[in-house]
C-alpha cells in the first residue's frame, strides 16, 4: 500500500523597488518564522536563502514598486508562476515613498542626484504592483506589521480570507486607551483617515499619526484637511503631511493636489 503525502505549499518572496523592510518584517518573525516553515516550502527567498525551488508557487509576496522597464516585464512574469500574487508594504501598495517623483521632473531629479544620468533606466513614475497585474491581497504599512503577514499566510495556507482590518488607527488608539492627541493637544494627526495596523503606535507617545499604512476604507480627507488647517498649518504643509509613505494612494494623492500652492496661484489668475 502506497501512502501518498500531500506536498507543502510553496511560498516566494520578491523584491522590487524598495528598501527591503518588509521582508526584513517576515524575518524578524522568529519563532514565528519556524512554525511557519513548517508549514510551507519557502522556495524562493534571496534575502533568507540561496536555495531556489523552481515554480509556479503557491503564493507570492512582492515587496517594493515598480519603477523600472525591466520591471514591468519581470512582475508580469511573477503573476504567470503564482496561483496567489499579495503585495506587502506602501512601496508595493501605493508606490512607495519614491512615488514622490510622480509630482515632480524625474528628468530633473537624475540630473541632480546622477553624475551619469544617461547610464539610469527608469520611469517617469513610481507604481504600485496592482498598477500592472491583478493583485489577490495587499498588506499595508511602512513596514507590515508582522501579526497581520502570519495571518495573511496563515489565511492562504488555510484557503480562506485574511482578517485584516481597514478601519482606521482611531479605533486602535481607543482600544489602547491613548488619549486623542488632535483633541487633547491640537497635534496634527492623520489618524482619522489612516488604516489601522500599528497599534496607534505614535499617538500612543504623544505623536501625531504619519498615515504609515495608507488610507482606511472611506477616508474623509477633505474634513481631515479643514482640522488640519484649524491647527494652523498652511496649504503646503497639508500637502507635504498627505505626502509621505502613502503619497500615490489615490485618497492621498488626490487631497495632496488640492493644497498645491500652485493651483491656489492659478486660481487666483
Amino acid at each position: 500500500m502506497t501512502i501518498q503525502t500531500q506536498a507543502l505549499p510553496k511560498l516566494a518572496v520578491w523584491k522590487f523597488a524598495s528598501c527591503d523592510g518588509c521582508q526584513l518584517t517576515l524575518l524578524n518573525c522568529e519563532d514565528e518564522l519556524m512554525a511557519l516553515a513548517g508549514e510551507v516550502q519557502i522556495a524562493y527567498f534571496p534575502e533568507a536563502t540561496r536555495a531556489v525551488v523552481e515554480g509556479p508557487y503557491d503564493v507570492s509576496l512582492v515587496e517594493g514598486s515598480v519603477t523600472t522597464p525591466e520591471e514591468i516585464e519581470r512582475i508580469g512574469q511573477v503573476r504567470e508562476m503564482s496561483r496567489n500574487v499579495v503585495t506587502i508594504g506602501a512601496c508595493a501598495t501605493s508606490g512607495g515613498i519614491q512615488a514622490l517623483r510622480n509630482f515632480g521632473d524625474i528628468a530633473e531629479f537624475r540630473s541632480v542626484v546622477y553624475a551619469h544620468p544617461e547610464y539610469l533606466s527608469t520611469l517617469a513614475r513610481s507604481t504600485p504592483i496592482s498598477a500592472h497585474v491583478d493583485v489577490d491581497f495587499e498588506l499595508r504599512g511602512c513596514p507590515i506589521n508582522k501579526h497581520q503577514l502570519l495571518e495573511v499566510l496563515a489565511a492562504y495556507i488555510q484557503r480562506r480570507k485574511p482578517r485584516i482590518p481597514t478601519y482606521s488607527v482611531c479605533v486602535e488608539c481607543k482600544r489602547r486607551g491613548a488619549v486623542c492627541v488632535a483633541v487633547a493637544n491640537g497635534t496634527p494627526c492623520l489618524g482619522p483617515v489612516t488604516q489601522a495596523g500599528c497599534g496607534a503606535l505614535c499617538p500612543a507617545f504623544a505623536r501625531g499619526c504619519y498615515g504609515c499604512f495608507g488610507p482606511q476604507d472611506s477616508p474623509n480627507t477633505a474634513a481631515m484637511s479643514d482640522r488640519l488647517i484649524s491647527l494652523g498649518m498652511a496649504d503646503d504643509e497639508v500637502m507635504r503631511i498627505y505626502r509621505t509613505f502613502n503619497a500615490a494612494s489615490e485618497p492621498f494623492r488626490r487631497e495632496s493636489e488640492r493644497h498645491e500652492p500652485a493651483r491656489d496661484e492659478e486660481a487666483l489668475t
